[in-house]
C-alpha cells in the first residue's frame, strides 16, 4: 500500500487522472522516473531559500509530464515552506498585453496562490491575516497594550499606521498604493465589514478594471494593470519573505498559448517579458522569488516563432552542448523532461492499483503477471510508439479498473484485446500555419 496516504488525496488522483487531467495534491505518491529533477530542484529551492532567485523552462513533447512535474515542484516547495501559485497561459492570461490579459495572468496567479496548509489554492486571505497579525503582535508589545484591548477600534490608526510604516520598508514600486489597501482590509476586519474586506481583497488580485471603481470603493487612485502587475508580485514575494517563509514560486503551464499568438509584435514582447523577468532573477535584482514555464520543444525551439525566435532569449535558453540522454546538466536554466521508460510505467501502475483500491476500499484482482499483459496489449498496437502517452496509458488502466470494480466476473483477456489508442497530440503542423497577421 501506498504509505502515508489520505483519502482527499487518493480519490483527487483517481478522479483527476480517469478525466485526464493532473490532480493538484497527493502527485508525490504517483511520482515515478523523476528523482535527478526532485534532487536538482530541492537545491535550487534551497538557493532562493537564500536569498537569490531562479528562473527554469521544463520543455518536453506533448504528454512527457510537464503538468505533472510543475504539480511536484510544488508539493516539494511547499514543504519547504514556499508560497506557491500556479496559472495557465490561455488565449486571454499572457504576460503582456495592453487590453487587460496580463493583469488576468496576475490574477489566476493570486487566485491559485497556496501554502502547506491550504495546498489547493485560495490561500492570500490566509496569508494577509497572518502577516497582519504579526503587525498587531509586534505593536501591542512595543506600545504595552494587551492584544485584546488592540483590536479595539480606538487603536485602528495605530495598527494601520505600522502596517503602512511596514510595507513600505519591504516594497518598492507601487508600495504605497499597496499599503494603503492592506489597511482597508484590517479596517474591515476590525469594524466587521466584510464588503470593505472583499473590495480590498478584490484590488489585491487585480480585479478592478477601472481606477473610478477603485476610488469609489476603496479611496485608491490606482489599481493594478498589465503595467505593474509584475511590481506587485515583486511586492507580495517581499511580504511573505517578511513573514517567514522561504520565499515565492509561480509556475506557468501551457506556454505554447503564448507561441500561438498571432501577431508577431505582441507574441515577441511576451518573450521580452520573459527576458526581463529572466534577467531580474538571474542578475540578483529580485530575491527570494522561482519562477517555472513549462512548453513543448516545439515552443522553445522553433526559429520563427518559438522562444528561440527572440535571440536575446535563445542566447539564454540554448542547450549544453555536452549534454546526452545519459549525462544530464540540471543546473542550466532548460530542463528537459524525458519520457519515463516501461519499467517506470510499470511502477506507476502498479502504485496507481494500491491508490484504486485504497479509494474504493476493496481489492481488485489484478497481478503483476497481468499489468504486464495490459502494457504489452498496449504497446504493440499500431502507432503506439509513435504517439502512445502516459497519460492515455494511465486513463485505460483506471478505465479497465472501473469496469473491474463494478463487474468481478469480467473476463480480462477480453477487455485487455479491446484496447484502443489514439493520437492525442495538437496538431502542429495547424500551429505553424497560422498566418501572421
Amino acid at each position: 500500500m501506498i504509505d502515508n496516504i489520505k483519502p482527499k488525496e487518493a480519490t483527487s488522483i483517481i478522479n483527476s487522472l480517469i478525466g485526464g487531467v493532473v490532480p493538484k495534491i497527493g502527485v508525490q505518491h504517483i511520482a515515478v522516473g523523476r528523482s535527478a529533477e526532485i534532487n536538482a530542484l530541492v537545491a535550487a529551492l534551497e538557493d532562493v531559500k537564500n536569498g537569490h532567485s531562479m528562473v527554469k523552462f521544463w520543455i518536453g513533447d506533448f504528454g512527457s509530464g510537464k503538468s505533472f512535474m510543475l504539480h511536484l515542484l510544488n508539493t516539494v516547495a511547499l514543504k519547504q515552506k514556499f508560497v506557491v501559485a500556479n496559472a495557465d497561459f490561455t488565449p486571454d492570461n499572457r504576460l503582456y498585453s495592453n487590453d487587460g490579459k496580463a493583469v488576468a495572468l496576475y490574477t489566476a496567479i493570486m487566485d491559485n496562490i497556496s501554502i502547506q496548509t491550504k495546498p489547493e489554492g485560495g490561500a492570500l486571505p490566509t496569508l494577509l491575516e497572518k502577516w497582519i497579525e504579526q503587525v498587531v503582535t509586534k505593536t501591542a508589545e512595543e506600545n504595552d497594550i494587551s492584544l485584546t484591548e488592540i483590536r479595539n477600534e480606538n487603536y485602528l490608526s495605530l495598527i494601520q499606521s505600522n502596517i503602512m510604516k511596514t510595507i513600505n520598508e519591504i516594497t518598492d514600486v507601487g508600495g504605497f498604493d499597496f499599503g494603503l489597501v492592506v489597511m482597508k482590509y484590517y479596517e474591515g476586519y476590525i469594524k466587521d465589514e466584510e464588503q470593505l474586506r472583499r473590495n480590498a481583497l478584490k484590488w489585491l488580485k487585480g480585479e478592478y478594471r477601472t481606477k473610478t471603481e477603485a476610488r469609489q470603493d476603496l479611496g485608491i487612485r490606482e489599481i493594478i494593470n498589465d503595467l505593474n502587475y509584475y511590481d506587485m508580485l515583486k511586492n507580495f514575494c517581499k511580504l511573505f519573505v517578511s513573514m517567514g517563509y522561504s520565499g515565492f514560486m509561480i509556475n506557468l503551464d501551457e506556454a505554447i498559448n503564448l507561441y500561438k499568438i498571432t501577431n508577431s509584435a505582441v507574441r515577441e514582447k511576451n518573450y521580452e517579458k520573459i527576458l526581463a523577468i529572466y534577467n531580474d532573477c538571474f542578475q540578483g535584482k529580485v530575491a527570494n522569488l522561482f519562477f517555472n514555464f513549462a512548453g513543448t520543444n516545439q515552443v522553445l525551439e522553433n526559429q520563427r516563432k518559438g522562444f528561440f525566435s527572440y535571440d536575446a532569449l535563445k542566447t539564454r535558453l540554448v542547450t549544453n552542448k555536452y549534454e546526452t540522454a545519459e549525462i544530464r546538466d540540471f543546473a542550466q536554466p532548460v530542463i528537459r523532461l524525458l519520457p519515463i521508460n516501461h519499467n517506470e510505467i510499470f511502477v506507476l501502475l502498479k502504485k496507481l492499483k494500491d491508490i484504486f483500491d485504497y479509494n474504493y476500499k476493496t481489492e481488485i484482482s489484478i497481478n503483476d503477471s497481468e499489468i504486464h499483459q495490459f502494457m504489452e496489449e498496449l504497446f504493440n498496437k499500431p502507432g503506439a510508439s509513435e504517439f502512445l502517452m502516459p497519460r492515455e496509458i494511465i486513463r485505460e488502466f483506471l478505465s479497465i479498473l472501473n469496469i473491474i470494480r463494478q463487474n468481478p466476473t469480467v473476463d480480462k483477456k477480453m477487455l485487455f484485446g479491446e484496447l484502443e489508442i489514439s493520437d492525442e497530440r495538437p496538431n502542429e503542423f495547424s500551429l505553424d500555419s497560422i498566418e501572421e497577421l
